[in-house]
């Protein structure tokens, strides 16, 4: 994509939703992002390669199981995190990315800056969580 965005640039209520500039501007903080979790990744990968030191002292052998069962599970929500980062910018490609997919109405731009993923408005958000409580409740 070619559009040029200047350094600094935040998306505004001033200019028209999802724009040229605005969707650039996602679509790069999304790949940012991305690119992120990817690196974290690989440096996890290399690091549960070298650690590979059996420990004579129970405890620590027990101690290194765990941490390397949440360091395997923090990078299984990361790798769901990417699937729908991906998402994303297949929505950013075929124009329906900052529209609730519940209501069609815009999502308020603060919201896709604090969560470029989001697929809900705030609103819908709250009522499918209300939906959420009631039925886990039961």
């Amino acid at each position: 994509m070619g559009t040029q965005i200047p350094a600094g640039y935040r998306p505004s209520e001033s200019e028209p939703f999802m724009n040229e500039r605005q969707r650039e501007y996602f679509r790069r903080k999304l790949m940012t992002w991305k690119d992120e979790i990817l690196r974290e990744s690989r440096e996890t990968i290399q690091n549960l390669q070298a650690e590979t030191t059996p420990f004579a002292d129970l405890a620590d052998r027990a101690s290194t199981e765990a941490e390397r069962q949440l360091e395997l599970r923090t990078r299984d929500r990361q790798r769901k995190l990417i699937a729908k980062i991906d998402s994303a910018l297949r929505r950013l490609e075929d124009g329906s990315y900052g529209f609730c997919e519940e209501t069609g109405e815009p999502i308020s731009l603060k919201r896709l800056d604090a969560r470029p993923i989001a697929m809900l408005s705030i609103e819908a958000q709250e009522r499918h969580e209300r939906r959420e409580r009631v039925y886990r409740d039961d």
